[in-house]
């Protein structure tokens, strides 16, 4: 299994660029994952539905399960949030996951940049950034760089800059 962050600023457009890329991977025959960090408590089921009431009762974790889709739902309460190889380590196999957020991390990364964000670029400061997606080829060319419009460059791009789950380290 490998992985691929995309770092950038928020409103770089990375979501945008994941739903767009997602199906051009899933046509190359890859089995894709995603996984997303947020900086802000979020919520997943709706108040007073069933697996809401059984979560805010007490339930450490609760699985909702149908013929379409299911779902755990993991409650930390006091503990620590978990680091990124632990969250993999819970991940069916596949054969890449794209992880969105983490900006920070020790993993290899591309960078999402756009131009109107008027933000500055991540690259420069972050070892881990192994290339660059962005709306302009007004880019520093110190590494592999891809514009975001091409769909099938974006893919190949996040394909030859993914690295091993394991370079992580234990889980």
């Amino acid at each position: 299994m490998k992985l691929i962050g995309l770092a950038g600023w928020s409103g770089a457009g990375k979501t945008t660029l994941i739903e767009r890329v997602l199906p051009v991977l899933r046509k190359r025959g890859l089995r894709i994952s995603t996984l997303k960090h947020a900086h802000h408590r979020f919520d997943m089921d709706e108040k007073g539905k069933d697996s809401w009431r059984h979560r805010e009762a007490g339930a450490e974790e609760v699985l909702i399960a149908s013929a379409g889709r299911w779902a755990l739902l993991h409650e930390l309460r006091d503990a620590p949030e978990p680091s990124l190889p632990e969250l993999l380590a819970k991940l069916t196999p596949v054969d890449l996951v794209l992880v969105e957020g983490w900006r920070n991390g020790d993993h290899a990364k591309v960078e999402v940049w756009r131009k109107g964000n008027g933000k500055p670029f991540l690259h420069p400061g972050d070892a881990h950034i192994r290339g660059l997606i962005s709306d302009t080829e007004d880019c520093p060319a110190d590494r592999a760089f891809v514009l975001s419009r091409d769909m099938e460059a974006v893919a190949d791009l996040l394909i030859a800059c993914a690295a091993p789950v394991e370079t992580l380290g234990p889980a």
